[in-house]
């Protein structure tokens, strides 16, 4: 095959090859200017002067581009050597489609730029650059779904369930976490939903284009636990595997690392994941060199780290740098007034893509309420998903349905309280009005209209009182 060019001509188009093809492009378009290699105008045209608003072309030779045409990519065509076919470019309230050729001298050396402007109107483009920006935002958002959905993050804080006081608390500091990127740790019994508020915290927060990426600590044994955090290089030890491998740290990079069960890593690893988070840099298994990294950490736990420290299983300074934002998350027990919104909410995501219908009532939502649960949310839904698939009545739990899975043991047990001492009456008054809002929210399953109802109290002032809870 013929070649256009020859091998001078490689490098891009010659001061030769633009003299020549000049005329045919100044014709063409509405406007035309040169630059040299300091990006100093050295040519343009009186279409283009008059665009400008210039009296005489004249005006402009010797000046930078960029004081004539503030908004002009000239100089970085000329740094880089790359052309710029199309752009838009605004200039005095208008847009304008500009395209940018670098040219070379015959050794090859860019020695400057030239511009035209092909559409100084762009009202004939408008359907066009309209269904381009549609498809533009279609495609980020597709992109930003699936990075979504490869990254594991599902949950919202919308689906952190509850009404009660003690659930609004949490979100409440859940937002606030969301909001400040600093390290969090979540406390709370297994099945509380640590890993949902995590991924929500992440998804409500700055870095939710960016991965999530969760480990826990308990379920990687403890050889394996260093090159899981900071990755390995090829050769690292016997049987390691010859290409490298990235670890979470480097995959969370410029997003959120989760560490669930941090109460179980083994002292000599606290000591150097305090190191990263402090330093911001990480060292892989078998290199000497230093990996430079980005992380927000949201550590999750179910033990007693303060415990754990006075025994000596726990670094304290590990600890401190963790709990910077600490949010409690409460036992299912302890926020028993959320029950009816729980059953609704697991229910209808057993029932998804099962053909069942699962609905339960008020005894049933009464029945949960005399068990203990130990296993908290996760055993409510694991009870639940028991109880409608062991259901004859057309999937209504009612309390024998209840009943009928639940453990037996599980009963919270009566205990003898010793009398209290005399309170200050505002204190019992205060007390009794909690209790009074919480037991009116268990028995309306939550909906806060009814339970306003049920106090002989607005609506409005529920939410005050609620909010004073919190």
């Amino acid at each position: 095959m013929t070649q256009l060019f020859g091998e001078r001509h490689r490098r891009g188009l010659t001061r030769d090859l633009v003299e020549a093809l000049f005329p045919m492009f100044e014709e063409a378009s509405a406007g035309a200017i040169a630059v040299d290699r300091d990006t100093r105008i050295t040519w343009i045209n009186q279409s283009y002067s008059q665009l400008l608003g210039l009296r005489d072309p004249g005006e402009a030779l010797g000046r930078p581009v960029k004081s004539v045409i503030p908004h002009t990519r000239m100089p970085e065509v000329v740094q880089t050597g790359k052309p710029l076919l199309l752009d838009i470019m605004e200039y005095n309230r208008q847009q304008l489609v500009v395209t940018r050729l670098p040219f070379y001298d015959d050794e090859g050396h860019i020695v400057g730029a030239v511009a035209f402007v092909l559409y100084d109107d762009l009202q004939p483009l408008t359907p066009l650059v309209s269904k381009f920006r549609r498809l533009h935002q279609d495609l980020a958002a597709a992109r930003k779904a699936l990075a979504r959905k490869a990254r594991g993050t599902r949950y919202s804080l919308g689906d952190f369930v509850g009404a009660s006081p003690a659930a609004l608390e949490v979100k409440r500091r859940a937002r606030l976490a969301a909001g400040r990127d600093m390290p969090v740790l979540l406390l709370g019994e297994t099945g509380t939903g640590k890993e949902v508020l995590a991924q929500a915290i992440h998804a409500a927060s700055g870095r939710a284009d960016k991965p999530f990426v969760g480990v826990n600590v308990a379920a990687v044994p403890d050889n394996l636990l260093e090159a899981e955090f900071f990755g390995v290089v090829p050769g690292a030890y016997t049987g390691a595997d010859r290409r490298a491998r990235e670890g979470k740290f480097q995959l969370a990079n410029g997003g959120t690392l989760f560490l669930d069960e941090v109460g179980d890593m083994p002292l000599p690893l606290q000591a150097k994941l305090l190191r990263a988070l402090q330093e911001g840099e990480i060292e892989p298994l078998g290199s000497n060199k230093v990996v430079p990294v980005d992380v927000r950490v949201i550590a999750a736990t179910s033990r007693n780290l303060e415990a754990m420290i006075a025994a000596g299983s726990f670094r304290s300074d590990l600890y401190y740098r963790l709990n910077v934002l600490e949010i409690p998350i409460p036992p299912l027990r302890d926020r028993l007034a959320d029950l009816g919104v729980l059953c609704e909410a697991l229910l209808e995501e057993i029932c998804v893509g099962s053909g069942l219908r699962g609905e339960i009532s008020d005894t049933g939502v009464a029945a949960l309420g005399s068990y203990d649960w130990p296993g908290n949310v996760r055993e409510l839904r694991n009870v639940l998903e028991r109880a409608l698939t062991m259901s004859e009545d057309g999937g209504v739990l009612d309390a024998d349905a209840i009943f009928k899975v639940l453990p037996r043991q599980g009963s919270r047990p009566v205990a003898t309280q010793p009398p209290r001492p005399v309170r200050p009456l505002a204190q019992t008054l205060a007390e009794a009005e909690a209790h009074a809002i919480e037991e009116a929210l268990l028995a309306t399953r939550g909906n806060r209209t009814r339970a306003a109802r049920l106090l002989g109290i607005s609506r409005s002032v529920l939410y005050e009182k609620l909010a004073r809870l919190s």
